[in-house]
C-alpha cells in the first residue's frame, strides 16, 4: 500500500504530538524533582530545628533537675539539722561538703558530726526521688569518708538517707542496709524508722 503525503504529515503531526507530550512530561519530572529536592531540604531544615530544640530542651531540663535537687537539698536542711542536733547530739552541721584529694572527689549533701564522748559523724544523703542506685551511692560516700576525712577516723559512723519519694519496698531495703530513712511530712522531714531499728556503723 502505497504511503501518500497525507499519511506522511499525519505521522509528522503525531510525532510532533508525541514529542510535545514528551517535552511536558520531562518538564513535570524536572519540577517534581525539582519540588521533591525542596521538601527534602525543607525536612532537613526542619530535623535541625527539632534538633536544636531537643538539645535546648534537655539542657533547660537539666538545669530544672539541679535547680530541683537544690531546692530538696534546701528544704531538708532545717529539719534535718534539728534531727541531727536533737536527737542525735550532733554539734557541727556543715551543708554540701566538696573534698578533693590525690585526684579524687567527695560531695556530701550534710555532714554532722561531734567529738568528745559521742565522737560520732552522720552522713546525710537527700534525693528528691530515691532509687535503688541512692543505697550504693551512700554506701561508697560512708567507705570512702575515712580517706578524705582522716580527722575523723576514730568516729562511729552513720548514714541516713531522706527522700522527698521513696517507694516502702525500697525503704525496707535502706533499713535493711543499717541506713536510717527520713521522709518528707508536711513539708517537713521526719525519721522513718521502727522501734526496734538498729543502725549498721561503719
Amino acid at each position: 500500500m502505497a504511503t501518500t503525503s497525507e499519511d506522511v504529515w499525519q505521522i509528522l503531526a503525531e510525532l510532533a504530538t508525541a514529542q510535545a507530550e514528551l517535552t511536558a512530561a520531562q518538564k513535570e519530572t524536572d519540577r517534581q524533582l525539582k519540588e521533591t529536592d525542596r521538601q527534602q531540604k525543607e525536612t532537613e531544615r526542619r530535623q535541625q530545628e527539632t534538633d536544636r530544640q531537643l538539645k535546648e530542651l534537655g539542657r533547660q531540663i537539666g538545669g530544672l533537675g539541679a535547680k530541683f535537687g537544690s531546692f530538696t537539698e534546701g528544704l531538708a536542711l532545717p529539719s534535718m539539722e534539728t534531727i541531727l542536733r536533737q536527737r542525735f547530739g550532733m554539734e557541727v552541721i556543715s551543708p554540701s561538703v566538696r573534698v578533693s584529694k590525690n585526684g579524687q572527689h567527695l560531695e556530701i549533701d550534710v555532714l554532722a558530726y561531734t567529738n568528745g564522748e559521742l565522737n560520732t559523724a552522720y552522713i546525710v544523703e537527700v534525693k528528691s526521688h530515691a532509687r535503688e542506685e541512692s543505697i550504693t551511692q551512700l554506701k561508697s560516700i560512708l567507705q570512702r569518708f575515712r580517706s578524705f576525712f582522716p580527722e575523723h577516723k576514730d568516729k562511729k559512723l552513720y548514714g541516713i538517707l531522706a527522700s522527698v519519694d521513696l517507694s516502702n519496698e525500697l525503704r525496707e531495703k535502706i533499713l535493711q542496709e543499717g541506713f536510717y530513712v527520713a521522709r518528707i511530712h508536711d513539708q517537713v522531714f521526719e525519721l522513718d524508722i521502727p522501734d526496734n531499728f538498729q543502725p549498721r556503723p561503719y
